[in-house]
């Protein structure tokens, strides 16, 4: 294997008792791999990572202080916000785009891709998580940040940003309530995605540990730039302040998941 980072830690205070992730925060791939068959312009896409989400991360991350976990490759290889047992963890065909690279795809390389990439990534998560929980005594705050397009199947999406979640909603009504404090926001609510999902990142991490969480999107034409990314980091970073603030959001207790049984 190369010498290929699977992840990236922001340092941050761990008696702050916060962690950030983004899971699709960069479209890199280690150069065995070339392209995937894909055209360089396939790695400017959202099909190869979340638009905007490494820069809001990492602006948060500073100004608040905390740690975060990022993921160091693109979900063309394998995406880290599924399970190890999910058939979507490699794609074949991302919106339209076939994806040669993954296709004949071996076991050896299914189960190299997740042992080299996927399970350093989600040992990183839990290794952060463990060590601000450790530092705090108490259950952590978790926040997931993604992006979304601004349109599917040329239908647009009026949201500005949604929060996601299965049925731990401790986090995202506080997270809810203070977006839509703002009148010039749509904020979705388990839109334009259901947020349970069985052996996802807040699944694995969250949900059956009884962590609170909550799993942001914002859409990707609102941070694209630098402009975009500090103007959403600026609105962001007083709102999980509060959330942090709250004792509530520190304990432990394991919801029920939509998806079934642990």
């Amino acid at each position: 294997m190369d010498d290929f980072q699977s992840f990236e830690i922001i340092p941050g205070k761990h008696d702050r008792g916060m962690v950030i992730l983004a899971d699709h925060a960069m479209n890199r791939l280690p150069a065995r791999y070339e392209r995937l068959g894909l055209p360089e312009s396939a790695f400017a896409r959202h099909i190869a990572y979340d638009i905007g989400i490494e820069g809001l991360t990492r602006q948060l991350a500073a100004k608040l202080g905390i740690p975060a976990v990022l993921g160091g490759f693109s979900r063309l290889l394998i995406d880290p916000n599924r399970g190890e047992d999910d058939p979507t963890l490699i794609m074949k065909i991302s919106d339209g785009a076939v994806i040669s690279g993954n296709h004949p795809i071996t076991p050896q390389e299914w189960n190299y891709r997740i042992e080299a990439f996927h399970r350093p990534y989600h040992d990183a998560v839990a290794d952060t998580i463990d060590t601000v929980a450790n530092s705090t005594g108490k259950a952590p705050l978790v926040l997931s940040l993604h992006s979304f397009t601004p349109a599917w199947k040329s239908i647009p999406r009026p949201w500005h940003a949604a929060v996601l979640w299965d049925s731990d909603r401790r986090a995202v009504g506080p997270l809810l309530n203070m977006l839509r404090a703002d009148p010039d926001l749509i904020v979705g609510d388990n839109e334009p995605y259901d947020g349970a999902l069985k052996g996802d990142t807040m699944y694995r991490h969250c949900m059956v540990t009884g962590i609170p969480h909550a799993l942001l999107e914002v859409r990707q034409d609102l941070i694209t730039d630098e402009a975009g990314i500090s103007a959403w980091a600026g609105r962001l970073a007083p709102i999980f302040t509060a959330m942090n603030a709250d004792p509530a959001l520190h304990e432990y207790d394991v919801h029920p998941s939509r998806t079934g049984p642990y």
